[in-house]
């Protein structure tokens, strides 16, 4: 007892310095567990106190590694002989002998020996040198069908391409997910209240002897490496209540791989547990729904392993009922006793030399329970638990020698477990693997067929459709550049801007439209009486010069800049219309918001610096005769247009009125009661002259665009007029002036674009070296900011596709539907292409153990006579 409290105190200490680490956390549990439990028999009677604190003191030394301790606590523990216990540490279940085996595991087997668990703190190896390195070869077989198993899955779309599995089932509370967590060595399942497991997991146990961290994995999610066990119980947990209550469970797996140095090489397939009784708040289908999901996963060739509880008698296990369906005669079913605490030893010990339900595999008994942690102040969270469960299993078993010793041939313990699992599965996927090899063949074959009628042989990848389809966007934008300059930079300015001086003019020299029927005010200056005003008219004057103020004031920097780049966008959208990346909304969308974001950046630059250079224009404009000649002929050919439009906008109120007498009839009236030969009672609102209120509204448009068509027709006639020739006569004829100060602020405004807008769109401006070719290392590409002229377009696009990752590259190329086949044509091509060499590399493995084999029989043969070797397993 003091020599318990010595250790509990140390431990307590050792675990405050160290953070709480497992080490302590066990031996504080444990140390105070002996220590109460001792302290309470010393009530139960004096005859039973020594035995009883003999044990726990046994026990509570075993678990202290020696080393670690004060030289004075090392001597006080320290004690001749060594004990011995019956377990499952062996091959055979036989326990671990004393301490001068442990130098053997380093060497032959050490890696398969961390697997089994066979160096754990209370494990020893007996394993021979033969038997290690058989066991090695063993793992690195069964991990080489694995692979190949996972490159099937990749392949899939045939139930042939694949490799054998173990399917574990059992009823809901029968230890399923704790034997599960026994063979990892972490708690990891989801667990609740509730129905929690309602899709398959496949669980792909990946052993890493020279890895010293453990971590999972969810290929189908990219997490990456997941080293918290708490987290990947909180993901499975997650994955599987997003599944509707309604239908409670789903055949949708979820793959998850296990990295550890402690983990064997194993495939295994988790399912929902079988239920006897549906609950309330559950679909009334339910145990149909999960009969028939684990039904079709423990069909051939899959390997069962059906968990029992002890305390529940076999003819009533579910899972052994579901496995005699499919294998009736036990030859691919695994049985495990849970449990074997809770029942008699000789209980227990009956059920797994059971005669009624014989499995030629046979049955397996372990307590994979976790020992209870007393202490409220520690957590195991994610720490490693199989050194725990295999301590309690050896403590539970050695206390029954003559019930689970060597001598009764009964396979118990977690470790058993694991190697039979290990065994039976290479076994199952040796024998599995000339059928596959042969569906193999035949599938690649059909693969090679399409890939050479229908693609001609043409290798695709994504890397090279996107350089593809980069390329011929860039050549298509190079035409564009060659033929979208200042020319048609200067038309669209300049088509922006006699807008801008029609709106002038409509403003303050032409009719207005009108909202009523009342007469209009008369006119003191109207504008037919214009080329008869007298030359100094004030308001003239101040009509034109306004109105030129308004164009220069008008902020044609950035009219100018923002018409511009949105014509270039147009334009890149054009492109990517009629380019390979019209199907692919993720480019599209790239390359649209990459051109938005450098014009926009160029545009607030260019447009600042535009109005700086047409500052001048706004307080003093001279015109040269020819500007004037030119900006009448341009009138000319605007006021035309204008014209066209105002006679083409009748035409559609017409037909909306129901023909020209009709609207003819109604532009009368309005133009009666306008002159005042008609006198309306009221404002008309409601109608008036035996037409309704809409329309009169029609009327009153087709007036006002009538009336503007005659003045449009006035203005060509002056425009045409002698004196409209002369520039001195600029007050007579605002619309040739304005529109020769359009044309000059164009002239301005076209060739600071070209140079500003334009060239640093479309070109480098400063010579750079070229860009490594695409897609070879995207990382260390320099970003966008970092280029000599980041605003240029086809670099940003380099730039941005080229950092994309393979992920994303899939992604682009895969939207395309024939792309998409293409690939998977030729993906799959590829994928039979390496399992089938995968396959060749277990031949030759085959071979190597063969020579093997006959060296061997060889040495026997020489030494004692004995040549005989059986061959354990064979693969083709």
């Amino acid at each position: 007892m003091f020599g318990a409290a010595a250790i509990a105190g140390l431990a307590y200490i050792q675990y405050q310095a160290a953070q709480a680490g497992n080490y302590a956390i066990d031996l504080f549990g444990r140390a105070k567990d002996t220590a109460s439990s001792t302290a309470n028999t010393l009530f139960e009677g004096a005859g039973d106190i020594y035995g009883r604190t003999k044990n726990g003191w046994e026990k509570t030394r075993d678990s202290v590694e020696l080393p670690q301790l004060p030289s004075w606590l090392q001597n006080l523990l320290s004690k001749d002989g060594s004990s011995s216990s019956n377990g499952s540490g062996g091959p055979s279940g036989q326990g671990p002998t004393p301490s001068e085996n442990r130098s053997g595991v380093v060497g032959a087997g050490a890696a398969t020996a961390a697997a089994f668990r066979l160096d754990a703190e209370s494990e020893e190896d007996t394993r021979s040198e033969e038997t290690a390195a058989r066991d090695d070869q063993m793992m690195m077989l069964t991990r080489k069908m694995i692979e190949i198993r996972s490159l099937l899955q990749t392949v899939g779309q045939s139930d042939s391409l694949t490799l054998p599995s173990i399917v574990v089932v059992g009823s809901q509370s029968s230890g399923k997910s704790s034997v599960l967590e026994a063979i990892v060595g972490h708690e990891f399942l989801p667990k609740g209240s509730n129905m929690v497991t309602r899709r398959p997991i496949e669980l792909t146990l990946v052993n890493t002897p020279n890895a010293h961290a453990e971590y999972g994995e969810f290929p189908a999610l990219g997490l990456g490496k997941i080293t918290d066990f708490v987290q990947i119980q909180k993901t499975l947990t997650d994955l599987n209540l997003a599944v509707p209550e309604a239908d409670c469970v789903s055949d949708d797996p979820i793959q998850l791989r296990i990295y550890s140095p402690n983990v064997p090489d194993l495939s295994l397939i988790d399912l929902p547990g079988y239920i006897q009784v549906t609950g309330y708040d559950q679909p009334t289908e339910l145990k149909e729904k999960i009969a028939a999901l684990c039904d079709k996963y423990i069909q051939a060739p899959n390997v069962i392993l059906a968990i029992s509880a002890a305390d529940v008698d076999l003819a009533n296990s579910t899972a052994l009922r579901a496995s005699r369906l499919v294998d009736s005669r036990g030859e691919r079913t695994i049985g495990v006793v849970t449990k074997m605490d809770l029942v008699e030893p000789e209980r227990g010990a009956a059920m797994l030399n059971d005669r009624k339900y014989p499995l030629r595999l046979g049955y397996v008994g372990v307590v994979c329970r976790v020992p209870h942690q007393t202490s409220s102040l520690f957590s195991r969270g994610s720490a490693n638990i199989a050194s725990a469960i295999t301590k309690n299993e050896n403590a539970y078993f050695a206390a029954h020698p003559s019930t689970f010793g060597p001598a009764s041939s009964l396979q118990v313990g977690t470790i058993n477990l694991r190697k039979k699992l290990m065994l039976v599965l290479e076994q199952t996927m040796s024998a599995s693997l000339a059928t596959t090899a042969e569906a193999i063949h035949q599938e690649l074959a059909e693969a090679s067929y399409e890939f050479k009628v229908q693609y001609n042989d043409r290798p695709l990848s994504a890397d090279s459709y996107l350089a593809e389809s980069l390329d011929a966007f860039k050549h298509s934008f190079k035409v564009f550049t060659e033929s979208f300059g200042r020319t048609e930079v200067r038309e669209i300015v300049k088509h922006e801007l006699d807008q801008q001086v029609l709106n002038l003019l409509a403003q303050r020299y032409w009719n207005k439209p009108f909202d009523d029927l009342t007469p209009p005010l008369p006119e003191t200056d109207a504008l037919i009486d214009l080329p008869k005003a007298d030359p100094e008219n004030v308001l003239w004057h101040l009509k034109l010069d306004a109105s030129t103020a308004s164009l220069t004031k008008l902020g044609i920097g950035r009219l100018a800049t923002t018409v511009v780049a949105n014509q270039l966008q147009a334009q890149i959208d054009r492109l990517i219309s009629t380019s390979t990346f019209s199907t692919h909304p993720f480019a599209r969308t790239a390359i649209t918001q990459a051109a938005t974001a450098i014009l926009r950046n160029l545009s607030y630059d260019t447009s600042d610096e535009l109005e700086i250079c047409i500052k001048p224009y706004k307080y003093r404009i001279e015109l040269e005769d020819n500007e004037w000649a030119r900006g009448r002929e341009n009138i000319n050919a605007v006021l035309k247009a204008e014209l066209r439009d105002c006679e083409s906008a009748v035409k559609s109120v017409e037909e909306a009125v129901g023909g020209k007498k009709r609207l003819r009839d109604v532009m009368g009236f309005i133009d009666r009661v306008r002159s005042g030969d008609v006198v309306l009672e009221g404002d008309g609102v409601g109608g008036a002259g035996g037409f309704s209120s809409s329309l009169l509204g029609i009327g009153r448009q087709a007036v006002f665009l009538r009336d503007r068509a005659d003045i449009l027709r006035m203005r060509l006639l002056a425009v045409k007029s002698k004196q409209c020739a002369n520039k001195k006569n600029k007050y007579y004829c605002p619309e040739i002036f304005l529109d020769a100060v359009a044309d000059k602020l164009t002239s301005t405004a076209d060739l600071f674009l070209d140079a500003e807008l334009l060239s640093k769109f479309y070109y480098n401006v400063r010579a750079t070296p070229s860009p490594p070719s695409p897609f070879l290392h995207p990382t260390s590409l320099p970003p966008l900011a970092n280029n000599k002229n980041p605003h240029q377009f086809p670099r940003s696009l380099d730039t941005h596709f080229r950092s994309l990752t393979p992920g994303e590259i899939e992604q682009f190329a895969r939207e395309d539907p024939k792309v998409r086949r293409h690939l998977d044509v030729v993906r799959r091509k590829e994928l039979l292409e390496h399992v089938l060499k995968e396959m060749e590399a277990l031949r030759q493995l085959e071979a190597r153990e063969k020579r093997s084999a006959s060296r061997g029989t060889q040495t026997k043969t020489l030494g004692d006579g004995d040549g005989s070797r059986k061959r354990r397993w064979g693969l083709f």
